[in-house]
């Protein structure tokens, strides 16, 4: 009579690897369409990522463990411990691209093309209910000579039109990137100032963010200056100074097509 051998047992590592994985990318995943869909707050959607990455973290620490195991004994969960180790990077790779950035560049959350006289934020109170009550505050000189170095393209944008006409092409613009206007006053009063504001979204989150535009007359031109700022954490991984720069180019695609 032949006798059947029992099959190798699993590794347990291995197969609590698989889980912690997927269930580290099905938070992730779920706290970005909710973020998204404005049905959970900010806040917990960015403790709730968190959560994900620490759990990916477990994941990867449990293939670490599993591997050791089949190494040494033979146990089957091969397959499983792959598949964990996948997952979890996958979960890891746009924090771990956040991080990279975070040692790359400065700690600043508020970009301006005028570090010496940022543009201010309206009070209004239209504005004031978009950005749900935030406020930036001003920001070090050290941090804004900071600025410089890292984005020294970051620049005042100056345009052969009056004030009026640079206006409209502010408008226009924010509305071809996406930009939401929030508050707006033409050019005009004492000073001959226009001012705007704006929200963006984040690319990942759809967290808002706020822009403001501040327009100066010149002797037959126009100066434009932007300011940006991120309404959650210290560090913005380089994304307020990305979408002063998309502005500067899409106002400049405008200024061709005329």
């Amino acid at each position: 009579m032949r006798r059947t051998l029992p099959p190798e047992p699993w590794s347990q590592a291995a197969l609590w690897s698989r889980s912690v994985a997927v269930f580290a990318a099905t938070v992730a995943l779920l706290t970005v369409l909710l973020a998204r869909l404005k049905i959970i707050a900010p806040v917990s959607a960015l403790a709730s990522l968190g959560a994900a990455v620490a759990l990916a973290l477990v994941a990867l620490l449990l293939v670490g463990a599993a591997w050791v195991v089949i190494w040494r004994t033979g146990r089957r969960g091969a397959g499983a411990a792959f598949g964990g180790a996948f997952i979890a990077l996958a979960t890891l790779g746009y924090p771990t691209w956040l991080a990279i950035e975070s040692i790359r560049l400065p700690v600043l959350s508020d970009i301006s093309t005028d570090v010496a006289d940022p543009p201010y934020f309206s009070l209004s109170r239209a504005a004031y209910e978009a950005r749900e009550g935030f406020q930036p505050k001003g920001v070090p000189q050290k941090a804004r000579e900071a600025q410089r170095a890292a984005y020294p393209d970051v620049e005042p944008i100056v345009v052969d039109l009056d004030a009026d006409e640079a206006f409209a092409l502010v408008l226009r613009t924010a509305k071809a990137i996406g930009w939401k206007v929030v508050d707006q006053r033409p050019p005009g009063g004492r000073t001959g100032e226009g001012h705007a504001d704006f929200v963006d979204k984040t690319l990942v989150m759809g967290l808002d963010e706020d822009v403001t535009v501040r327009l100066k007359p010149l002797p037959g031109q126009t100066r434009i200056d932007l300011r940006a700022a991120s309404r959650y954490g210290r560090h913005d991984f380089g994304a307020n100074a990305q979408r002063i720069t998309a502005f500067a180019e899409e106002l400049q695609t405008q200024l061709d097509s005329k």
